[in-house]
């Protein structure tokens, strides 16, 4: 049976989003957390996924997102990621389409190759905050910033003489 609702997101990114919900939605302290030891990048992997590990593995695993159990995950994403290279740089080299020998006009299969790998890595980049608006959501001091920009939050904290 499925689940109802958004998927939750882990705490480390809720600690990074910083406090949306106005404390309504306590954080899960009972969340189990993962190592961070013995990340290492797995052997068969294609060349570019590990070259695209090794760009990304260390900025994810600062912000507590990757553990030991997302291995598979961020392998996952990354050998997609090298699929999708691969197949596009096909395209780029030999074109999009090609003549049957019939004479049809028929897309070259790296298209969606390309197009397939993409999606695949679309989905784990926003499990891991990869995206330009799952970043939008991120605060690097974990702190909730809205609170700090309100004036009227700022005169009930008594720093009224501040507020212009």
């Amino acid at each position: 049976m499925a689940t109802r609702g958004r998927k939750p997101l882990p705490t480390a990114i809720k600690v990074l989003e910083g406090d949306r919900g106005k404390g309504r939605r306590p954080l899960n302290k009972d969340e189990p957390i993962p190592s961070q030891e013995n990340l290492r990048c797995p052997s068969w992997l294609m060349p570019e996924a590990k070259k695209e590990w090794k760009r990304l593995a260390p900025s994810l695993t600062a912000m507590g997102v990757l553990t030991e159990h997302d291995i598979e995950a961020f392998a996952g994403y990354c050998q997609a990621y090298a699929r999708w290279r691969e197949a596009e740089e096909f395209m780029t080299k030999h074109g999009t389409i090609f003549k049957t020998p019939s004479g049809y006009v028929q897309q070259v299969p790296q298209v969606s190759i390309a197009m397939q790998n993409l999606k695949i890595m679309q989905s784990f980049c926003s499990e891991f905050g990869l995206t330009p608006a799952s970043r939008a959501r991120l605060y690097a001091g974990g702190g909730d910033k809205s609170d700090m920009d309100d004036p009227m939050e700022s005169v009930l904290k008594g720093g009224w003489q501040d507020v212009q």
